[in-house]
């Protein structure tokens, strides 16, 4: 698919590979607590950016989802990652809907909820 954006043309990934990549997202994140996920559908230069972190490269990524799967552990009896919606929001941005939901680790049980996107782009071969 090729779309023109001015004096440019922009390609698309394939559909086939967006499709792939749609459904390993809703099979795997919803794990990601459980167990670590795969890696493949990731470049290795990957760029991850929210409010408090910042960090480039697949190794890195692999770290992030370490380090929630541990603090998940440590500090929560039950957590949960729901994904609500999978889709593709441009033809190179697939977006997902989220719900982290748990309780503490107290005498009194706090539960947290806390709902957010995700936006992964994509590259031109999918």
């Amino acid at each position: 698919m090729t779309k023109s954006q001015g004096d440019r043309a922009i390609k698309s990934p394939p559909d086939d590979q967006v499709q792939k990549t749609i459904a390993i997202l809703k099979v795997e994140l919803p794990t990601l607590f459980e167990q670590d996920i795969s890696y493949d559908i990731y470049t290795p230069d990957i760029f991850f950016q929210d409010p408090v972190n910042t960090f480039r490269y697949k190794f890195n990524y692999r770290i992030i989802f370490w380090t929630l799967r541990f603090h998940g552990r440590l500090f929560f009896t039950d957590l949960h990652f729901d994904v609500h919606e999978v889709r593709q929001a441009a033809s190179d941005l697939i977006q997902v809907d989220w719900t982290v939901r748990g309780t503490l680790r107290l005498p009194w049980r706090s539960q947290i909820f806390s709902t957010a996107s995700l936006a992964t782009g994509l590259e031109k071969t999918g």
